[in-house]
């Protein structure tokens, strides 16, 4: 087995440089770091190019399972030192497995959102453990679909999958125009709802229960304007403290559980509260 010791290893840089939106987009790839991100990352069929290993640090089970399970895959298995391995993981996280994966590019077009969807639409966020967060509160409450719209990030950032704990690769998912998703939503024949710190509706009183689009903007700026049409309920949280806003993954938790809540059957809801 031959490791890799030397920083400055063409394949330890080109992966490294992968931290970097614009390699991402010109390579097309992305870092997909730790076990559990990677498992799911391969489950949901995403190619990997290549896995950096450092048995050093590879001391879970989950660790070793997912390192026999990467044989069948297709991938080429680098084994790296300590140093090498250190270099490559994202921010301070070493678990000893590291993956470059082709990019997953999903169009609107590929969404199937299934029967009475429930789908959550993000506008302009621009931070990706945002986008992560709610991925991972839409997998949680089994969203249809997660449509990132006019995105001011781009999907697959390292800090969004982290974020996601590997459900970016599991919640189906894709960027859009803002009004291509509005035309989207539309032709889905979906109720769409807008939260709005002015919004005129209280979250809880609106009926989730059918095919619903749940919007949200950014913490800094909100919706645009094209969230403003006559076909959109501007629905609010209640804030009663002398902030105005929740960050946009807890507004994200709260509308997605109420509307679960509202489409469980009654003895569902039952058992929940148990």
């Amino acid at each position: 087995m031959t490791i890799i010791t030397s920083l400055q290893n063409p394949r330890v840089k080109a992966a490294t440089h992968l931290r970097d939106r614009r390699h991402r987009e010109k390579q097309l790839r992305i870092l997909v770091d730790g076990a559990r991100e990677l498992c799911r990352a391969l489950d949901a069929g995403v190619r990997m190019v290549e896995v950096f290993v450092c048995e050093e640090l590879c001391d879970s089970s989950s660790n070793r399972q997912l390192i026999a399970a990467l044989g069948g895959c297709g991938a080429e298995i680098l084994h790296v030192n300590r140093p090498v391995f250190e270099k490559l993981a994202f921010g301070h996280r070493a678990e000893g497995v590291l993956g470059v994966a082709e990019m997953p590019q999903p169009k609107l077009d590929d969404i199937a959102i299934g029967e009475n969807p429930l789908v959550a639409v993000l506008e302009g966020v621009e931070k990706p453990g945002n986008v992560g967060a709610v991925l991972r509160s839409a997998d949680g409450a089994g969203l249809s679909a997660l449509i990132v719209a006019d995105p001011a990030t781009d999907l697959y950032n390292p800090n969004a999958i982290r974020a996601s704990l590997g459900t970016i690769f599991t919640v189906p998912l894709c960027s859009a125009a803002g009004s291509d998703t509005l035309a989207w939503l539309r032709r889905q024949g979906l109720k769409i709802c807008a939260a709005r710190v002015d919004g005129s509706v209280p979250y809880t009183e609106v009926d989730y229960r059918g095919p619903t689009a749940l919007v949200l903007g950014s913490e800094a700026d909100g919706l645009s304007p094209l969230w403003a049409a006559a076909d959109v309920t501007a629905v609010r949280l209640p804030m009663l403290g002398v902030a105005d806003s929740l960050n946009v993954s807890a507004a994200a938790a709260v509308l997605f559980y109420e509307a679960r809540r509202q489409r469980q059957p009654p003895s569902d809801a039952r058992r929940t509260t148990r």
